[in-house]
């Protein structure tokens, strides 16, 4: 990507800053030290157990299926998910964990001798990844911080890890490594924070997923797969 030049920035934000009717701020701001911090006490004293049990049990507010296996029973709770969603085509994200969790064989050789067709993402093929995205029964991704309290998995996007896989198919399936639970928003937050003030690459799209496609806009009538999946699960694999 080619890096672009900022002209005349000093003149413009001098200019903001006095109608503002005031000096350029150009020290950092210094974080506040609040008193109370609430969102931090929420099931603050939950072990990962604890909080499986809240995942769980939020998913049935949500219309998610929730399954739970270990790594060695992946690739059967994989395979029964996607059998029970009518079969393929199958899209995913290009992503190494799918290799070190024994998916290799699933993906590229079970699939093809069941009549599945399986595709995954190569940024490479352009437009023909978001084409294959939209013609999929099932999209599959894995969740990098996964909030107990909403049933909630946060995909972070790159030039493997396509958006699209996890709205565009009819229904989805999400990896969610027991590993990845918290309790809410606030720790994904500071995940993320964390990451920008250790120079690592903050995603430039990182999206929240709480279940299937739904919305209750209207007189409060859930309405389900109105702009994306229509069903979903989560499969929490047991990696600690």
């Amino acid at each position: 990507m080619m890096t672009g030049t900022i002209q005349n920035r000093e003149s413009f934000l001098n200019n903001i800053a006095r109608q503002l009717g005031r000096d350029r701020l150009k020290e950092p701001l210094q974080k506040p030290e609040w008193k109370y911090n609430p969102q931090d006490k929420v099931l603050a004293d939950a072990t990962v157990d604890d909080l499986v049990e809240v995942l769980e049990s939020h998913c049935e507010k949500i219309n998610t299926t929730f399954i739970t296996t270990t790594k060695a029973g992946l690739t059967v709770a994989l395979n029964e998910a996607v059998k029970n969603y009518g079969g393929g085509p199958v899209v995913t994200w290009k992503d190494e964990r799918f290799t070190h969790w024994g998916l290799n064989d699933l993906f590229n050789n079970e699939w093809p001798k069941q009549g599945l067709e399986y595709h995954e993402w190569d940024y490479t093929s352009g437009d023909d990844n978001i084409r294959r995205a939209e013609q999929a029964n099932v999209g599959i991704t894995i969740s990098e911080v996964t909030l107990a309290e909403s049933a909630t998995v946060v995909l972070f996007s790159s030039k493997d890890r396509g958006r699209t896989v996890s709205f565009l198919p009819k229904t989805y399936i999400a990896l969610v490594p027991k590993s990845s639970i918290v309790p809410r928003m606030t720790q994904a937050a500071k995940k993320m924070r964390e990451m920008h003030q250790d120079g690592q690459r903050v995603p430039a799209c990182v999206n929240f997923i709480s279940g299937p496609s739904n919305s209750a806009d209207i007189e409060l009538q859930l309405v389900v797969g109105v702009h994306g999946p229509f069903k979903a699960t989560y499969i929490l694999i047991d990696d600690l």
